[in-house]
């Protein structure tokens, strides 16, 4: 129960100086002013960007498990190769 109402205790004194410190509202619609061609970005170089490197990321990890997965089936033929030779 002192742990419930420690917590209560602590919210609502962070709160207080939270609510204090909010800024005053604006008196009414302000509409934003263009931005000049200096300050804009381009769009479709990003995203190009970023669907190549996703891409690349991707054909990474598809490639590195293929590589992972040629070593075990070696060590697997190798162990099978092996155990055919102790049966014997």
């Amino acid at each position: 129960m002192k742990h419930l109402f420690r917590a209560c205790c602590s919210v609502l004194l962070l709160a207080v100086p939270a609510a204090a410190f909010q800024p005053s509202a604006q008196g009414g619609f302000v509409p934003v002013t263009p931005l000049t061609a200096a300050e804009q970005l381009p769009a479709a170089p990003l995203l190009i960007t970023a669907y190549a490197f996703v891409w690349v990321a991707v054909l990474v990890y598809v490639w590195s498990i293929w590589r992972r997965l040629g070593k075990v089936e070696h060590e697997m033929h190798a162990l099978q190769q092996r155990a055919r030779r102790d049966s014997r």
